[in-house]
């Protein structure tokens, strides 16, 4: 006679762990309640190792202290296959079953199987890190057909041979796993994860069928979501002394709606597992826990009924609610970003310590949510336990890897190269702080402004160009960057390699990061390999030598994406607690565990439930047909995650409406609550916790403060100005003030592009040079002389495609107007006089003379005169603006030129000021003549310049004085704290 199944539920909302052990203790299955020895002979499978561990702490938080001898605890490995948790304490003959194969050694294997494939077929494989990622995807696939207990043998038939081609090329691409895979598999002695799994479940049942141990056998938390397992789970149940324990079977759901339930459903996977124990849920038991009978009630009975299947939902129209005390401890935030629902999370978890022995345990699915709370409750000087680990590559061992690759595989590009050589990790053999400063020291010399040539012979000569720097700093950077040459050398001459062995290029990449990272006083190695992470980036690369072992090479450029590429499944988890009361798990960790307090983080449809992931071998129906589940029941799996955590004594649910700057749609789960409850029932809001986060940091009182108005003494107020640096004088004294006095430059941008102001360089050189070279006569082929003028005045930033493609195009339609426009103006009887010509004006002033300069781009002589000539190839100040004295550029320079100022040019007077503006649109050129009278126009502003300087001999120096005339961006406004007072002064520019 066939035993009957003994199957127990641990209602939701009772710690499961807890009440598990509180049976256990209590004498449950014939246990000697209160016997220390008593669990000696149970054998306990769990679900998965966190499971394990937080069983032990809940027997010794139930043992109060006292001896206590635990049962033996295995994990059953009953994840999906992106998380395989397998012991080899489960299963006898543990020898006989073949070890698995490393995850790395398996994915390489198969990326050679892909590359080989497109051999086959004369098609371009993808790059090794692509190779490495189809692999990883192909690798998932076979272990879903593992976990299912398929084959692939039936793959011929799922498609008919008019579907479409690119199937029939799908299916032809998996018979590398149907064929190929199994072969290689033999020759190294392995086995798939999955497959392993599956052998030792399949091993252990058939033990324990064929000879029932006479201990207690109980597996519990598992809803047999694996095949393999479901099966172990059955010879559990039907043991004389087995039982198995379900977590929060749901009893209120009625049996209509408990028969049609799908695959997004919590109770889906139980369903099913009753249905293979042969069992309905009548015939399962509470499990008694002594001491530990806490009940969710009537908001088990609301979530029952807010995540019923779609096919039950009228049900909800007659729903009466629940009580008060339903939602009493419930809390609802809608957060406006993501950075308030971390800073609200991390205020409800401090606010549990006020109270003694409370815990509190944020679980999400959404790993930067997770990081941000960790962030945020360091402010309160906490450290989180992150179950769910930090990815490897976001770690400063990970981080340094990545970027000495990429430095070395750019050519040392000043972006990487510096971010390398910032790295705190990086020490070049000399004490951190002395190679920070010559880091910083090398970059304002050499790395700011356009990208100098490659590799060390391009920093070597750009170096030996730098005009910031004098003879003995260069002598001295030049030494330290051959130290640096001499250490990346072996690296970077693989990694230029058209093809380099990966195993080499590892190891090489290795000694480069050692030597990098040494200092005076440590050696690399213990620096980088140091700690957790670091051990764990040790790890991945001895891991990955020995999987590329056999690899075929690889272009050496490709490696930082290779290893990117393999970083990218790699987390590191802290091996011990850090908070005792306040966790952070994520959706697997989570299982089975329960706080007095859970949040239920990232309620956002699309992270929890995440959405459901398109499979890259197969539609839907062909997945049906062959047998393996629907995308869907992960949904399913984490809606019993999510009702299992709403059932703690405090439930808080938070999400953000935007995310990245995009409404967001609230969770299924949350809008089935909402369209349960009832208006008056509505789940009480927790917005304080997101305005006490606003005001953490917002000042008790905001002062208004005044723009700066520095005010030097006049022994340290500039003598001597350009006509161009008056009118910033006039628009925004500061930045005089910081540039003059202070002797403030701005640093150029790394790897800069030519901007604006470099275009208008190119063209005034060009146009310089060319009328320099024909002041007397144009040449017939004038156009081509000044497009070769043109090339050699762009010279390398003509190799830049955005220059090539944009500016040169505009640059030649400015050479064909300018040469008309220049014939013209010669024929008029305009004689170049000079170009690009400097010239200086002292004003005498009773404290001490001012000296003004200038360069004026072009000077004519016309009937006994002079016209001054300006090229812009940006806006134009208007005549109004001139004749206010906001743009005095032109006339300073005619007040100059009519003095004689001007290097080979007679004082004359000025008959035509005008402005040449070249843009190279339609119209390619223009010329702006200032229509009043020049030597007018020269008089009043030099007397309004001599005011000016005067009384800025005495007055301060203020910032944006006229904000309706100052410029949009100013060099200097961040050091003047613009954004701090400008908005009260109305100065919104």
């Amino acid at each position: 006679m066939t035993r009957r199944a003994r199957v127990f539920s641990i209602p939701a909302g009772r710690p499961f762990l807890d009440a598990l052990a509180a049976g256990m203790l209590g004498g449950a299955l014939g246990l000697a309640a209160g016997d220390p020895l008593s669990l000696s002979d149970v054998t306990l499978l769990l679900p998965t190792r966190r499971a394990g561990r937080a069983a032990i702490e809940a027997f010794l938080r139930l043992s109060r202290g006292s001896a206590l001898v635990l049962p033996r605890i295995l994990p059953l490995g009953d994840v999906d296959e992106d998380t395989l948790d397998l012991g080899d304490e489960l299963g006898p003959g543990v020898a006989d079953v073949p070890p698995t194969i490393p995850e790395l050694r398996r994915e390489f294997l198969l990326s050679r199987l892909i590359q080989d494939w497109h051999r086959k077929r004369k098609t371009s494989p993808p790059p090794p890190d692509q190779l490495l990622r189809f692999a990883r995807e192909l690798a998932r696939l076979i272990d879903q057909v593992h976990t299912g207990q398929l084959g692939f043998e039936g793959l011929g038939k799922l498609v008919p041979d008019d579907f479409a081609e690119h199937w029939q090329i799908t299916l032809e691409f998996l018979e590398i796993a149907a064929r190929r895979w199994p072969k290689i598999l033999a020759r190294e002695g392995a086995v798939d994860p999955a497959a392993r799994r599956n052998l030792l479940l399949e091993s252990q049942a058939r033990l324990w069928q064929s000879n029932p141990p006479p201990q207690p056998v109980i597996a519990a938390g598992s809803t047999g979501s694996i095949p393999a397992t479901a099966n172990l789970l059955s010879v559990i149940a039907h043991l004389p002394n087995g039982a198995v324990i379900l977590p929060g079977l749901d009893r209120a759901l009625d049996d209509a709606s408990f028969g049609k339930l799908d695959d997004t459903h919590p109770q889906f996977t139980m369903a099913q597992l009753l249905k293979h124990l042969e069992i309905t849920r009548a015939d399962v038991a509470d499990w008694e826990s002594p001491g530990v009978t806490q009940d969710a009630g009537d908001r088990a009975k609301l979530v029952s009924m807010a995540l019923r299947p779609a096919e039950t939902t009228e049900a909800w129209a007659g729903f009466a609610g629940v009580e008060p005390s339903a939602l009493s401890g419930v809390l609802r935030i809608d957060c406006p970003t993501p950075r308030e629902e971390a800073g609200a999370i991390a205020l409800l978890m401090r606010e549990s310590l006020e109270v003694a022995g409370k815990r509190a345990a944020l679980v999400t699915p959404d790993r930067s949510l997770a990081r941000r709370v960790a962030s945020e409750l360091r402010r309160f000087a906490i450290e989180v336990d992150d179950s769910g680990g930090v990815p490897l590559s976001e770690t400063p061992p990970g981080v340094f890897l990545r970027l000495t690759a990429a430095m070395v595989a750019e050519s040392l590009a000043p972006v990487p190269f510096l971010a390398s050589l910032k790295h705190p990790l990086a020490g070049g053999g000399t004490e951190a702080g002395v190679f920070r400063a010559t880091v910083r020291e090398f970059e304002g010399a050499v790395l700011r402004g356009p990208r100098p040539a490659p590799g060390i012979p391009g920093l070597r000569s750009a170096l030996r160009a730098a005009e910031k720097i004098d003879a003995k700093t260069k002598r001295r950077l030049g030494l330290w960057l051959s130290r640096l040459a001499k250490d990346c050398q072996g690296f970077a001459k693989l990694i230029s390699a058209k093809r380099a062995k990966l195993g080499a290029l590892i190891e090489a990449h290795a000694v480069f990061a050692e030597k990098l990272a040494a200092t005076d006083s440590e050696s690399g190695a213990a620096r980088l390999w140091a700690g957790e992470a670091g051990e764990a980036a040790s790890d991945l690369m001895a891991e990955l030598a020995e999987s590329a072992r056999d690899a075929a090479a690889v272009p050496g450029a490709a490696y930082p994406a290779l290893l990117e590429a393999a970083m990218e499944t790699r987390v590191v988890r802290p091996r011990f607690g850090r908070h005792p009361r306040l966790f952070i798990w994520g959706l697997l960790e989570a299982r089975l565990q329960q706080a007095d307090r859970m949040i239920l983080a990232g309620l956002n449809e699309g992270t929890w439930p995440a959405a459901a992931r398109p499979d890259p071998w197969m539609s839907r129906p062909m997945r049906a047909k062959f047998g393996l589940p629907p995308p869907e029941r992960r949904i399913g799996l984490s809606a019993h995650d999510f009702a299992q955590a709403l059932l703690a004594p405090e439930a808080a649910l938070t999400r953000s409406t935007r995310v990245e700057g995009s409404p967001s749609v609230p969770s299924r789960w949350l809008l089935r609550l909402d369209a349960v409850l009832a208006p008056a029932q509505k789940i009480p809001r927790g917005t304080r916790y997101v305005e006490w986060f606003d005001k953490l940091d917002a000042p008790e009182k905001i002062s208004p403060v005044d723009p700066p108005a520095p005010n030097p003494p006049l022994a340290a107020r500039p003598r001597k100005l350009s006509v161009t640096e008056i009118e910033t004088l006039i628009r925004d004294p500061y930045a005089i003030f910081a540039r003059h006095v202070l002797r403030l430059r701005p640093l150029d941008d790394l790897d800069a592009d030519p901007g604006a102001a470099e275009r208008g360089s190119f063209i005034h050189d060009a146009l310089d040079r060319f009328i320099a070279e024909h002041r007397d006569r144009l040449p017939d082929d004038a156009e081509e002389q000044l497009l070769a003028f043109g090339a050699r005045a762009f010279g390398p930033a003509l190799e830049r495609p955005g220059v090539r493609a944009f500016w040169w195009p505009r640059f030649e339609r400015i050479v064909r107007w300018f040469v008309a426009f220049e014939r013209e103006r010669r024929a008029e009887g305009f004689s170049v006089l000079a170009t690009e010509c400097r010239g200086v004006l002292q004003i005498p002033l009773n404290e001490s003379p001012f000296t003004l300069s200038a360069k004026a781009d072009r000077i004519d002589a016309v009937a006994g005169c002079l016209s001054i000539l300006d090229y812009k190839t940006g806006q134009v100040p208007s005549e109004k603006q001139v004749k206010a004295g906001l743009a005095p550029q032109l006339p300073l320079e005619a007040a100059i030129a009519a003095a004689g100022g001007f290097m080979g040019v007679p004082g004359r007077p000025v008959a035509e000021l005008a402005y040449v503006r070249l843009t190279g649109r339609d119209p390619p050129g223009e010329v702006a003549a200032l229509k009043a009278d020049p030597m007018a126009l020269a008089a009043a502003a030099l007397e309004g310049l001599t005011r000016l300087i005067a009384a800025f001999d005495r007055a301060p120096y203020r910032s944006r004085p006229r904000p309706m005339f100052a410029r949009r961006f100013g060099d200097y406004d961040h050091l003047a704290r613009v954004k701090e007072w400008a908005a009260a002064l109305g100065d919104e520019s």
